[in-house]
């Protein structure tokens, strides 16, 4: 009876293996490439770790030789062993070599992003030639389907790596250095990323999303996000737009379109459409807005953003108004 449900063990660890953050489950070449590489090493560890045990199988067991034929036979598998040793690590270090050489950054891209990580957020900058249609998001990417994108990845305080294992490897911003990265998504979906570089206490609760989206649909969020911050027609959201230029939010963020134009904190011009708050922490409804903007350091302890006294009325408004920027 314990023989089939010992059967059933790797299935269920298998079952992880899967989902919207997994290196084994590529949605682009370059994972592709990484998955493929993975499966390699792990069958070539299974077969020497198999060939281990079976000598050791047989060394246990064999009858004993004659000291001249033990140390014969003792010789030939050192001999074995070394060169298979050789040429186990030789093959290993050209498939990893040639893997990586079809990681690197492509000469001809359709988008450039440039990712700048923070303590403890990613901020996403689309640059154009044209300033005017440049727009920034925060811990959100929307990408084209089929597209090859270029990353360009900086930080502005500690080491962090930029991973979303279903599109590409790891790749670390260095502070006064631009690291590159290129990938492409080969279907609509949501890929989930995530620092993998222990940049301090919240490190854990730094993760991003990809949006992978048709051509169309991507190019209407794109005009969607260059234009200014929906004006507020109701009358919490009048009340909250009000508050918020009069609190010290407006000089930590920019909203587009009003006279906030802080650079310290996320951009919040379309701060509604988001799929979460404290970038993956919480799902993005009007209760963990206002929890977010409540109390702030204890959801995210250690996070560069203060707590600003509010009112409970003053509360409700600028969470009204922060979930109508859509």
């Amino acid at each position: 009876m314990k023989r089939p449900l010992l059967l059933l063990l790797p299935p269920v660890f298998l079952c992880g293996c899967d989902g919207i953050q997994s290196a084994l489950d590529p949605h682009g070449q370059s994972a592709v490439l990484l998955r493929d590489l993975i499966i390699g090493i792990v069958i070539v560890c299974t077969i020497v770790w198999l060939a281990v045990m079976a000598t050791l199988v047989w060394a246990l067991q064999r009858r004993r030789d004659v000291p001249e034929t033990a140390e014969r036979r003792l010789r030939n598998a050192v001999i074995a062993a070394v060169a298979g040793t050789v040429v186990i690590i030789t093959g290993l270090t050209i498939a990893s070599f040639y893997t990586t050489r079809g990681l690197g950054p492509e000469p001809d891209v359709d988008l450039t992003i440039r990712v700048r990580a923070q303590q403890w957020w990613w901020q996403f900058i689309y640059e154009d030639k044209n300033a005017a249609k440049g727009f920034q998001a925060a811990n959100e990417i929307h990408i084209p389907v089929g597209k090859t994108i270029r990353v360009l990845l900086e930080s502005t305080d500690v080491i962090h790596s930029f991973w979303v294992p279903s599109l590409a490897g790891k790749q670390d911003l260095i502070p006064g250095r631009e690291n590159i990265l290129t990938f492409r998504a080969d279907k609509p979906g949501v890929y989930r990323g995530q620092c993998a570089e222990f940049c301090g206490l919240q490190h854990s609760h730094m993760a991003f999303v990809v949006i992978a989206e048709d051509e169309q649909a991507y190019r209407q969020w794109e005009a969607a996000q260059r234009a200014p911050a929906k004006e507020p027609d109701e009358v919490d959201t009048v009340a909250g737009k009000r508050a918020f230029l009069a609190k010290q939010c407006s000089a930590c963020h920019t909203i587009r379109g009003t006279e906030a134009t802080g650079t310290s904190g996320p951009d919040l011009t379309h701060v509604g459409s988001r799929a979460t708050v404290g970038a993956g922490l919480l799902n993005n409804t009007r209760g963990s807005l206002a929890a977010w903007i409540a109390d702030p350091q204890t959801l995210k302890p250690g996070n560069n953003m203060p707590l600003v006294p509010l009112s409970p009325e003053e509360l409700r408004q600028i969470s009204a108004y922060m979930e109508s920027l859509k």
